[in-house]
């Protein structure tokens, strides 16, 4: 069983200098893989209904709550964009407040960056086909892309290098989805997405010494993966058919494949939410999901709420009043 788990390996944080938290953090979620699920949710706005919406429901709350950093990019182009892209800004403002206060809870967090164009763009500039970023020249250190993109790392090491000073543990979740070339760190090919993972992880863990980071990797393309030396955690992201509460178990084994060594994988971002009784018994090792926000949540069109229920009780998940203190 300890061979199958890995778990002596897994819970080995890539970077050196990794705090005690991060540490727990990972062990935990190496012991509970294929034994149980954490449970996450995804929350775009100060608002945090979807929170509310699960308590309601459930009379819980998830272990994990996932957070959206796209406001706090330093280089949104308020002079051309469009009311869609600016409701999405304007309703994000201000969630690392949120995240603070789930942190006083000692709740599980992870942030999720939607980073607009370092340089240039317009409306939602994350995105490839709203900016002519050129992402392969940000790899290139010393030319105008690698500043403005290195200046953005800064910006958002400022803003959570009071997370790291006060000790509480990250799930860092950045360049998501870098199997596709619909954002625009990945519109310039995966050996690219490699270097500039790498200059991030450089970045914040050698200069900034952000040692609070848990670095979660995210896409099951094995071409792009930039090595088990700067990834702590695996994950994908997965939207399945409406109501197909299953393992996944598929999915699972397709991306532990990307790695060398064995790693903790997660379920980044999902629409309609895996059962943990079948994660379990079919050998499943999701450690945990998270949800998406708004309707992937709250509406009945993806998961009703007899289902909610019936995974929040589940004895396989493990929801906020049933996580252990790892910080």
């Amino acid at each position: 069983m300890t061979e199958r788990h890995g778990a002596s390996k897994r819970c080995i944080p890539t970077n050196k200098n990794a705090l005690p938290c991060v540490k727990n953090v990972m062990r935990y979620l190496s012991e509970i893989s294929f034994k149980k699920v954490v449970l996450g949710q995804h929350t775009q706005s100060r608002g945090q209904e979807e929170l509310s919406y699960i308590k309601s429901v459930t009379g819980k709350l998830p272990a994990l709550v996932g957070f959206e950093l796209l406001s706090y990019s330093p280089n949104i182009n308020y002079l051309d964009t469009d009311e869609e892209c600016m409701k999405e800004v304007s309703d994000n403002y201000g969630t690392l407040r949120n995240a603070w206060e789930w942190a006083d809870k000692k709740g599980l967090i992870t942030f999720t960056w939607h980073w607009f164009s370092p340089l240039g763009g317009r409306s939602k500039s994350f995105f490839s086909k709203f900016t002519d970023f050129d992402s392969v020249k940000a790899s290139e250190q010393g030319t105008e892309e690698y500043n403005a993109m290195l200046s953005d790392i800064d910006c958002m090491a400022g803003l959570l290098r009071p997370f790291c000073d006060a000790q509480i543990p990250i799930l860092w979740r950045p360049f998501h989805e870098g199997e596709g070339d619909w954002f625009w760190w990945s519109a310039g090919g995966k050996e690219n997405l490699k270097k500039l993972w790498r200059i991030l992880y450089d970045r914040m863990t050698y200069h900034h010494k952000l040692n609070n980071l848990i670095w979660v990797w995210n896409s099951p393309a094995a071409d792009g993966y930039p090595g088990d030396d700067t990834v702590d955690i695996i994950s994908r992201d997965m939207y399945p058919p409406a109501h197909e509460h299953t393992s996944r178990k598929e999915s699972y084994d397709e991306l532990i494949k990307i790695t060398d060594t064995p790693k903790i994988a997660l379920i980044g971002e999902t629409g309609t939410l895996p059962s943990p009784e079948k994660i379990v018994a079919e050998g499943a090792g999701w450690a945990s999901f998270m949800t998406w926000s708004h309707e992937w949540c709250m509406s009945e069109k993806y998961t009703d709420n007899a289902a909610l229920k019936a995974i929040y009780d589940s004895e396989y998940s493990v929801a906020k009043d049933n996580l252990p203190k790892l910080y």
